[in-house]
């Protein structure tokens, strides 16, 4: 991409082009990306703390980001993916970044690649990071996208690392056990920097590498864990307690892991970003992170949840468990062809009634026909028409699926709609227009 298109102007069309022109395999290697970071001289000066993990880590960015902007923190973010506008994966002090000043990164990003080529993903993780390195912030969050060893975001060294959880997920890149997959996420850790992994049952794998590499190592259980009623909550470190607290605005049978990592951060970085405790009750009860179990106000009951692999669907599954009795469950649901439909499926089968299923628009998403046949291959009846007391049907689009689904709830029934970003998106943009 050399000679720049005249064209090229607003936010939209770079994000057009960038899709258009770079890489669009996903390449396991930084080299390319830190050759380009050290031409934009890219560094940030202030605290970081980085957040990889299987499932919950947009959860616990959202808890650190909700809090410290309370305590009075300038405070930067960046996570992934976004589900109506690509701003969103760029927040500063709690807003969405401009169109202007992502367009600004981009322009020196291209300017700085030369004949570099990057994927979509490195291009604007670059642009993203140079964006927040020349802000004034207090402390910067950035959320992992796949693995950690090998991803972009892993160009700059955390003060504080996060594992959140450890599961199976992309296992064409990852591995296909826990212990490879462990393996991948820890390589977030910095000798003689704090690694925290909130996952109760921690791989001998991550383990290994933190020792090996000198890093402080902070374990569920071990090193910090939390307790609690029905009313309240209590977490414990190292050298912390925080009592009394009020659980989460954010619903969801883990959110206590999540939110016990966040305070576990918070404590190693007590002497550089003191927290009071009024600001850690604030932060959990106002903050707000759309597509993690977010029940919509309404009859029937709608609710919205990215639950795209099999952990995060049994955490779906016992979730709608929790909320009491609905005569009849319909579920949106969409997926990339690559995940582990039938282990998702298995999760939430016994659930779920009537399935409307979509096709998703990218070229790797499962089909509505294919994503029948995994249903049929799971063990779920798809035979029966859209009145029978169970039924499977296909559908081109999430909006689509959603209409259905609405069109036949009755007023006590739920929707869940769930899977890919992309399938809660389109329902998204639906109920936005």
């Amino acid at each position: 991409m050399p000679n720049m298109p005249p064209t090229v102007v607003t936010l939209t069309d770079w994000l057009t082009l960038l899709e258009s022109c770079h890489l669009k395999t996903i390449n396991m290697s930084l080299d390319r990306v830190i050759q380009v970071k050290k031409r934009l001289q890219l560094q940030l000066s202030c605290p970081v703390i980085m957040v990889a993990g299987t499932n919950g880590k947009g959860s616990t960015c959202a808890m650190l980001e909700s809090i410290l902007l309370r305590a009075g923190y300038k405070v930067g973010l960046y996570t992934k993916p976004h589900f109506l506008e690509f701003n969103e994966r760029a927040r500063i002090g709690g807003e969405s970044a401009s169109d202007a000043a992502l367009i600004a990164s981009f322009e020196l990003v291209e300017a700085q690649r030369g004949d570099i080529s990057l994927t979509y993903f490195e291009f604007t993780t670059l642009a993203i990071m140079h964006l927040l390195a020349n802000v004034d912030l207090d402390v910067v969050i950035l959320e992992v996208g796949l693995g950690g060893r090998l991803d972009a975001v892993n160009i700059v060294d955390a003060d504080v690392s996060i594992v959140t959880s450890v599961d199976i997920d992309h296992t064409d890149y990852l591995g296909d056990t826990r212990e490879k997959i462990g393996f991948e996420k820890a390589g977030i850790f910095r000798t003689g920097k704090a690694a925290i992994c909130s996952d109760p049952i921690a791989p001998q794998s991550l383990i290994d590498h933190a020792n090996a590499i000198g890093a402080d190592l902070w374990l569920m259980g071990r090193d910090f864990n939390y307790t609690g009623d029905k009313q309240q909550w209590n977490y414990g470190g190292r050298g912390q307690r925080r009592n009394s607290l009020g659980y989460p605005s954010l619903r969801g049978a883990n959110q206590l892991l999540n939110a016990s990592a966040a305070l576990a951060a918070l404590e190693v970085l007590r002497d550089r970003l003191p927290v009071v405790a009024q600001d850690v009750r604030n932060g959990f009860a106002m903050m707000d992170l759309p597509g993690r179990f977010q029940v919509l106000p309404g009859q029937p009951l709608v609710i919205l949840d990215v639950a795209h692999n099999p952990h995060a669907a049994a955490t779906l599954a016992q979730n709608l468990d929790n909320m009491g009795f609905h005569p009849y469950t319909y579920a949106v649901f969409g997926a990339m062809l690559d995940k582990d439909i039938e282990g998702i499926v298995a999760q939430l089968k016994d659930r779920i009634d009537h399935w409307c299923l979509t096709a998703l628009p990218l070229p790797r998403a499962a089909t509505g026909e294919q994503l029948v046949q995994r249903l049929s291959e799971a063990g779920i009846p798809v035979a029966g028409g859209a009145n029978t007391e169970s039924s499977v049907l296909s559908f081109g689009s999430p909006e689509a699926a959603y209409v259905n689904a609405l069109s036949r709830a009755g007023e006590n029934d739920r929707i869940v709609v769930f899977g890919s970003f992309l399938t809660v998106a389109g329902v998204m943009q639906l109920r936005k227009s």
